[in-house]
């Protein structure tokens, strides 16, 4: 940040009152850039009177429109309840009934928002607002994506659209190398376009745990890519020679009944415990000895981090590709073959087993954890909007007097 001047940046998101990883993600950033910057937030609905995330005070928090769904939504007006009932025009078709955000309406307040908004910045957080960005932004603020998936994960229409639509953006920040390379090749670009950035965990303190009590556990959406009905079928192994060991999720989502079935196939209800969502999951692995992820692919792996920030080794399938860029095998934890239910299962065993490997595993998380703190990313993101800033040669940030959101 050249000269200690104040940058103005927006971040986009699709409703910043739910729960989930990119909303998480989105409010850590937003609340450490918010130290020196001027930082708005602007979801495209809202479904709740407040935040399920803590947002710092001096971060602005606008809503484009109140969710249809939302039990207390103030009435709209006649022509927005009318364009909720179309599509946006702008966003792949796979996009919008995956985000359900996405309508006539959000996108055209998204296009009025974006052709007055006085910024330097305007970051959008999923490939649909990518799109609209990308489709309707000015050229004389920096237009930058972020893609928190695997290029693997994203449906044909999306891929069309990051190589036919997305590249229009000045960037696109991705959560790993290997996203990186291979977003870069999808769309031949090799001009640094694509740059890595990972999520930041929240600036807290975080107790660290003692690795005595015997819980495993994990956390996030209970959707497929999860897959934590064979994190249960791997945890019986452990519940079967130690039956003093319990198995705790954290989350909710659609596949809760099919975990339940799982757990209760195996006559795990008294091991297993479905714990709903927490806003504090380090509090929670704090508790835990060990943490396990068993995702079919993981965009980044937050909850390595969050457990590694409370001193917690890690045991997880070597999937694509978050979990090998934050575990060293054997020094703050364990890869196991990929989707290989045993190969989990011995993992887990391993450190239930061993609680000096535990101990001297938990011990080399903190360095780990230390890479992704709030002031090591926040400076990161400052570095890279300068190096942006710079070689397009914006004036306006270092010459102006600050002025504030145009609304």
């Amino acid at each position: 940040m050249r000269g200690g001047l104040t940058m103005r940046i927006a971040f986009l998101i699709g409703n910043i009152y739910g729960m989930g990883g990119t909303i998480r993600a989105t409010t850590s950033l937003a609340n450490g850039l918010a130290a020196k910057h001027e930082v708005e937030i602007v979801s495209l609905a809202q479904n709740a009177a407040e935040p399920f995330f803590t947002i710092n005070p001096k971060v602005r928090l606008r809503t484009l429109t109140h969710s249809r769904g939302w039990t207390d939504r103030p009435e709209p007006d006649p022509e927005i309840a009318e364009l909720e009932l179309q599509p946006a025009e702008h966003v792949p078709g796979s996009e919008a009934e995956r985000a359900n955000v996405f309508n006539a309406a959000t996108e055209r307040e998204v296009r009025r928002y974006l052709e007055q908004v006085e910024a330097d910045v305007v970051v959008a957080t999923n490939p649909g607002l990518n799109s609209l960005l990308a489709a309707f932004g000015r050229t004389d603020y920096l237009r930058l994506g972020q893609e928190h998936q695997n290029l693997g994960q994203q449906p044909a229409d999306v891929r069309e659209h990051i190589r036919d639509v997305h590249t229009a953006l000045d960037g696109l920040t991705v959560l790993t190398d290997f996203d990186r390379d291979e977003y870069a090749a999808f769309v031949g670009r090799t001009d640094g376009w694509a740059t890595t950035m990972p999520n930041p965990l929240p600036d807290a303190l975080y107790a660290t745990s003692r690795l005595t009590n015997p819980i495993i556990a994990t956390a996030g959406r209970l959707v497929p890519v999860k897959q934590y009905p064979l994190l249960v079928r791997a945890f019986a192994a452990v519940a079967d020679k130690h039956p003093e060991w319990q198995l705790r999720i954290y989350g909710r989502g659609p596949e809760k009944r099919e975990i339940r079935a799982t757990i209760d196939e195996l006559g795990l209800n008294a091991r297993v415990a479905l714990m709903g969502r927490t806003p504090t999951i380090t509090d929670e692995f704090a508790k835990a000895s060990i943490v396990a992820v068993s995702s079919e692919q993981e965009g980044f792996g937050m909850t390595i981090v969050e457990a590694f920030a409370v001193g917690v080794p890690v045991v997880s399938f070597d999937c694509p590709f978050g979990p090998r860029e934050l575990i060293t095998h054997g020094h703050n934890g364990l890869l196991v073959a990929d989707q290989d239910v045993d190969a989990l299962s011995a993992g887990l065993l391993r450190l239930v087993e061993d609680a000096d490997e535990r101990r001297r595993m938990g011990a080399a998380t903190a360095a780990t954890a230390a890479e992704y703190d709030i002031d090591s990313t926040a400076a990161r993101w400052e570095r890279y909007l300068d190096g942006l800033l710079t070689r397009r040669g914006k004036p306006s940030v270092w010459s102006r007097i600050l002025r504030p959101w145009r609304r």
